[in-house]
C-alpha cells in the first residue's frame, strides 16, 4: 500500500525534471536547487523507497517500429470466474500492452499495438476471440493520441 508521502519543493523540482527527461544529469539538478549531487541521490533513494517512483524505463516509439494501429478492445466474458484464465492467455499475446479489469459492460479492457488493421483483425479473430470464456469483443481504433502524460505533483 502506498502511504502519503511528504514532498517538499526540492523533491518536486527533482521529480519534475526527471519526469520531463530521465536523462537529466543529477549534477544539473543539484546546481539548480543549490544542493550537492549526493543529496539529490539521497532524496531519490528516499522517493524510491516510499513507492512514489514506480520504475525507470526507456519509452519506445511504436510507430518507428512499424506499429501504426492502436486499438482498445472491450472483452466480454461468459463468466467472471474465467477472468484469471483469460488474463493468463492474454499475457501470451505480445501486442497487448495494457489490460484492465473493469466495471461496466466489459470484464477486461485491453490496449493493443498492431502493424496495421489487417494484423489487428487477425489478432482479434485468431488469438483473442478463441480464448475459452471470451464471448465477444468490442474494438475501438485510435485515430490520434492527443494526451500522454504523468499525473501532476
Amino acid at each position: 500500500m502506498v502511504r502519503k508521502l511528504k514532498i517538499d519543493g526540492i523533491d518536486k523540482i527533482i521529480i519534475k525534471r526527471l519526469v520531463k527527461d530521465a536523462r537529466t544529469p543529477i549534477l544539473s539538478i543539484a546546481r539548480e536547487v543549490g544542493i550537492s549531487g549526493a543529496a539529490i541521490h539521497q532524496r531519490l533513494r528516499k522517493l524510491d523507497e516510499s513507492d512514489l517512483i514506480d520504475g525507470y524505463k526507456m519509452i519506445l516509439n511504436p510507430k518507428a517500429l512499424g506499429y501504426t494501429t492502436t486499438a482498445f478492445v472491450g472483452v466480454f466474458l461468459d463468466s467472471s470466474s474465467l477472468y484469471s484464465s483469460a488474463i493468463k492467455r492474454l499475457k501470451e499475446i505480445p501486442e497487448i500492452v495494457e489490460s484492465h479489469y473493469t466495471t461496466g459492460n466489459y470484464a477486461i479492457f485491453i490496449k493493443i499495438l498492431c502493424k496495421n488493421n489487417e494484423d489487428l483483425m487477425h489478432l482479434l479473430n485468431r488469438d483473442i476471440q478463441t480464448i475459452k470464456g471470451v464471448s465477444r469483443t468490442e474494438t475501438f481504433i485510435s485515430l490520434d493520441q492527443q494526451i500522454d502524460r504523468q499525473i501532476k505533483i
